[in-house]
């Protein structure tokens, strides 16, 4: 087995689990859900869309030949929540996405251990990958518990139901 293909084919399946989450959370929320938030410090689903998506074009655009944070990226904009509708939501969402999983899916085991940059800060291609799971899956954690907090009793779990471990065991 070459651990390389073995890493990157680990690492697809793990950022489509996590995307998954994120799709089927924002699938269960209203237009004026994704624009909510608890207080001014929090952001919004709109916005957390939008700065995944401002990172991953960013990190994702040319990852191996330029730095990760692009000067044309406007990382304070990204905070702003001037998203319209839940359509022009998806559409973001799937943009970043998109370009990354492209990135990724042009990636072999020879380039794990290239050099790549990051705000300057230099990173193998792999430190990169886990860098970004981990940015990934904190965003939609978030994305996650804000849809719990909205959607409440009408909430359709993502994984076994809270007091269904043992009937899912035993299916």
């Amino acid at each position: 087995m070459d651990i390389g293909y073995e890493y990157l084919k680990i690492s697809k399946d793990r950022f489509n689990a996590i995307k998954k989450l994120g799709d089927q959370t924002i699938s269960q929320l209203t237009e004026i859900d994704i624009h909510w938030k608890i207080n001014e410090a929090s952001n919004s689903v709109a916005v957390i869309t939008k700065h995944l998506n401002g990172n991953m074009i960013s990190r994702w655009s040319n990852f191996l030949t330029s730095d990760g944070e692009k000067s044309n990226r406007n990382r304070d904009q990204e905070f702003v929540d001037d998203i319209n509708s839940k359509k022009e939501l998806i559409i973001v969402w799937e943009k970043g996405w998109n370009t990354f999983f492209d990135t990724l899916n042009q990636l072999k085991p020879t380039d794990l251990c290239k050099s790549v940059t990051i705000r300057s800060e230099v990173h193998t291609v792999l430190a990169a990958i886990e860098r970004q799971l981990a940015h990934y899956a904190y965003h939609i954690g978030q994305i996650v518990y804000i849809g719990k907090q909205l959607r409440n009793d009408e909430w359709e779990s993502l994984s076994i139901p809270i007091g269904k471990s043992d009937e899912h065991l035993q299916g």
